[in-house]
């Protein structure tokens, strides 16, 4: 039923018969099954909605873009953790293939899942990967998911340097990703996620003293628990260090960053995690966190 809700809502967006607000509050309600009170807000998903809708969302579009957000990281001073830059394109045409390392990640700027990790050039099905950006680069996500700045990005192609993931301190067949929950600079919770593959995730949520709390999440067969954990980083509190800088000033974000030896980089910031509608957090650990998200409206 809620696979077909979300299509109807979609398709009622589509035709314009819906306003980007009024698609938001029936996706909440899809998601999240309860109607949402965006003007007085409580969980954290109705504030990251708020923040949407009637906060000051000027700076967004720069935090969402994973091209220009780099310029930001070194305005904080944190640019020696920027992931190296292998290449920008405005299209695929522009790429030149035979010129890429053996070894890289590529993505658009403005994507979600939509990244190809190629550990090996000579096997990667070129025409395939630029049908697949050729997509991605059409793709219209502000109105669909109300998250109206990425309106205000201008779509391209970026490529940087693959992380070794053989320097994690854990087994994975991913990396490991540090999703830093950071309340106007305060990190307080971290959501990390690894052995990633398409429809299936561990995930585990941490606090700042790296307890495992499995009362904070919803398990499904996307988001399932660990067995095994994931050990805290030598270099935590450069990490924590880090993400503070980045948060500074804003209400609440999720830094995302990653972790090889000791080192820190630097992943993506993210204003409206699954666009406000979580439903693999438990009610009151969101109700715990719209408690930490100070807004205008709160004060």
């Amino acid at each position: 039923m809620k696979k077909i809700a979300n299509i109807i809502v979609t398709f009622l967006t589509k035709l314009r018969i819906l306003t980007p607000l009024r698609t938001s509050k029936l996706k909440f309600l899809v998601k999240c099954h309860k109607w949402p009170n965006f003007k007085h807000p409580k969980d954290i998903n109705e504030k990251i909605n708020w923040m949407k809708f009637y906060g000051d969302t000027s700076m967004w579009p720069i935090y969402a873009d994973k091209y220009r957000v780099r310029d930001f990281v070194k305005e904080c001073g944190l640019g020696d953790t920027l992931i190296p830059l292998i290449g920008k394109w405005d299209s695929v045409d522009e790429i030149d293939w035979d010129a890429l390392p053996n070894q890289f990640v590529m993505k658009c700027n403005n994507g979600s899942g939509d990244v190809i990790v190629c550990s090996d050039k000579s096997k990667l099905d070129v025409e395939a990967t630029k049908k697949h950006f050729e997509k991605q680069l059409k793709k219209k996500l502000s109105v669909l998911s109300g998250e109206l700045h990425y309106a205000k990005i201008k779509p391209c192609i970026i490529a940087e340097q693959m992380l070794d993931a053989s320097t994690q301190p854990c087994n994975s067949s991913s990396l490991v990703d540090y999703k830093v929950w950071v309340f106007d600079g305060k990190p307080l919770f971290t959501w990390c996620t690894w052995n990633r593959q398409q429809y299936h995730a561990n995930v585990a949520m941490y606090d700042m003293d790296w307890n495992f709390h499995p009362e904070w999440s919803v398990w499904t067969n996307h988001y399932v628990m660990p067995k095994d954990h994931i050990p805290k980083p030598v270099c935590f509190d450069k990490l924590m260090e880090a993400v503070s800088r980045l948060g500074k000033g804003i209400p609440v974000a999720r830094i995302d960053m990653y972790v090889c030896g000791e080192k820190i980089y630097f992943g993506e910031i993210t204003m409206t995690s699954q666009a406000g509608y979580m439903d693999f957090y438990t009610q009151d650990f969101l109700d715990r966190m719209g408690d930490l998200t100070v807004l205008p409206v709160d004060k």
